[in-house]
């Protein structure tokens, strides 16, 4: 099946709702594995980190633990200049892994229900760690490059 890098829509919706608090909330982020073993598929349609679940497409392998790792350094910035608001995520590496993965969904647990999507980002193909470490680099924080951008 296929990952497409978006914005989940029903995390727009919800963030309208005061459904999520990106500054305080706990958001993890879990990966999405082979595009040759993947039976979903997931874009701004996808709901909740159990669509991943639901059709085991969790990554798995040496060093990788189910639901992922927790975001850290989390920080949100409001850009009067552009009129444009956006999300800071500190990167994240899973050490010493061998793992594959096409692409990775950001999730919500502070959410009732718990694991609402906020985001998936395709890698553009398959990445892969062996006996080494798995990095997700964001990319930098502003109002025309971060993953999470409201304009």
């Amino acid at each position: 099946m296929a990952i497409t890098t978006a914005l989940c829509n029903s995390f727009k919706g919800e963030i309208l709702a005061g459904e999520h608090n990106l500054a305080s909330d706990t958001l993890k982020v879990a990966l999405i594995k082979s595009n040759s073993t993947m039976a979903g598929t997931y874009n701004a349609d996808t709901e909740n980190y159990s669509d991943v679940t639901g059709n085991s497409d969790e990554a798995s392998g040496t060093g990788y633990t189910t639901t992922g790792e927790t975001l850290t350094s989390v920080s949100v910035t409001v850009d009067d200049t552009n009129d444009k608001a956006y999300v800071d995520i500190g990167d994240v590496t899973w050490t010493s892994s061998s793992i594959t993965a096409a692409g990775c969904i950001i999730y919500n647990t502070s959410t009732t229900p718990a694991n609402k999507a906020i985001a998936v980002i395709d890698f553009d193909g398959d990445k892969t760690s062996t006996n080494g470490d798995f990095v997700i680099e964001f990319p930098a924080a502003a109002h025309d490059t971060a993953i999470i951008v409201i304009s």
